[in-house]
């Protein structure tokens, strides 16, 4: 599907160069990445295809933390925050200090 999808692309590139140039980027990727998506040959596995569980995640573990009342954050401040929390809640948290120690 994506080769049709790409194709298609290929044969009508925009005559402006900056618009062909942009496009011919998009197209790019979609070959390049091709492989991650054959979503109804994951979906024949069982396999989960939406992103609402990541986002719900994501909301649920970063969000809480990081949205209270009052915090304000430095992006270095965010990010080792959102480390230490995604550790914890993955159940790593020993792995996390062995680490550490070596």
């Amino acid at each position: 599907m994506v080769e049709k999808i790409t194709g298609q692309a290929r044969c009508r590139l925009p005559d402006n160069p900056e618009l062909s140039k942009n496009a011919a980027t998009e197209i790019r990727y979609l070959e390049k990445n091709k492989k991650r998506m054959r979503y109804a040959d994951f979906r024949a596995q069982g396999l989960f295809v939406g992103s609402g569980v990541v986002e719900a995640g994501c909301r649920t573990i970063i969000g809480q933390r990081l949205k209270q009342s009052g915090m304000e954050w430095t992006v270095r401040g965010a990010n080792a925050i959102i480390a230490l929390r995604c550790v914890m809640k993955s159940n790593r948290l020993e792995d996390y200090w062995e680490s550490r120690v070596a």
